[in-house]
C-alpha cells in the first residue's frame, strides 16, 4: 500500500516564541511513533557558521544562483533579512510529500502567506510566548546582543505576534513539555481519521468483521 501523502505545515512564532527547540524536538518523537517528519532545509546565501553542513542545516547558495531560481520559479518562497537571501525549495517540498513525509515549514508570516498563495492544504500553526516579560528573559538570556537591540528585537516580536489570526492554530509556549505534545497531536490526528485508517488496518478491519 503507497504510503498517504505528506501534509505541509508551516510554523511561526516570534523570536524567543521556542520554534526551533519545539520543531526540532518533534521530530525524533514522532519518528518513535513510527509517524514520518522533517523540517525543511532552506536556500541562504549567508555563509555557513561553525559546524553547520551544506545540505543538512542550509542550501548554501551564492547571490546568482539563488536569483536565478527566483527567475526560474524554483522557490515556494522567499525573503531577504538583513541582507541574507532564504527560501524554501519547491522540487525538494514536492518529493518529500508525495513520499508521505509531513513537512515543516520555519518560516515567518510574510513567508507563510507565500506558499498559502501557491499551495492548498496548508496547516499553519503559531507559537506564542507566555508573556511579555518571559520573551523579553528569553532574548537577553541569549547573552549575545546589548539592551538597544534587545529591544529591537521585542518590536520585531510584536510585529511577528500580530499575524497570529492568520494561522490556523495556536500554541503557547508555557511549558515545553506542553507545548511539544500539543504540536504533536495537530500531526498524529489527522492519520487517525477514518480514510487513512481504514486503508491502513483494512486486513484487521476484514478479519474482525469476517
Amino acid at each position: 500500500m503507497n504510503s498517504p501523502r505528506g501534509r505541509l505545515f508551516v510554523i511561526s512564532a516570534p523570536s524567543g516564541g521556542g520554534k526551533t527547540s519545539l520543531t526540532r524536538a518533534l521530530v525524533p518523537r514522532l519518528h518513535a511513533r513510527g509517524h514520518e517528519a522533517a523540517i525543511s532545509v532552506s536556500y541562504t546565501t549567508r555563509a555557513p557558521r561553525s559546524g553547520e553542513q551544506d545540505g543538512v542545516h542550509y542550501h548554501f547558495v551564492d547571490e546568482t544562483r539563488f536569483l536565478a531560481m527566483i527567475e526560474a520559479g524554483e522557490f515556494l518562497e522567499h525573503a531577504q533579512v538583513f541582507g541574507r537571501r532564504y527560501g524554501t525549495g519547491r522540487t525538494a517540498t514536492e518529493t518529500q510529500l508525495a513520499q508521505g513525509v509531513d513537512l515543516m515549514l520555519d518560516i515567518d508570516w510574510q513567508g507563510a502567506q507565500q506558499v498559502r498563495r501557491q499551495l492548498q492544504d496548508v496547516i499553519s500553526v503559531f507559537i506564542l510566548p507566555p508573556s511579555v516579560a518571559e520573551l523579553r528573559r528569553r532574548l537577553q538570556g541569549r547573552g549575545q546582543d546589548d539592551a538597544e537591540t534587545v529591544e529591537h528585537r521585542m518590536a520585531e516580536a510584536r510585529a511577528e505576534m500580530s499575524h497570529y489570526k492568520e494561522y490556523d492554530y495556536l500554541i503557547v509556549n508555557r511549558d515545553f513539555e506542553q507545548a511539544l505534545d500539543e504540536l504533536a497531536a495537530l500531526f498524529i490526528a489527522p492519520r487517525l481519521s477514518l480514510g487513512p485508517q481504514a486503508a491502513r488496518h483494512a486486513g484487521l478491519i476484514g478479519a474482525l468483521l469476517a
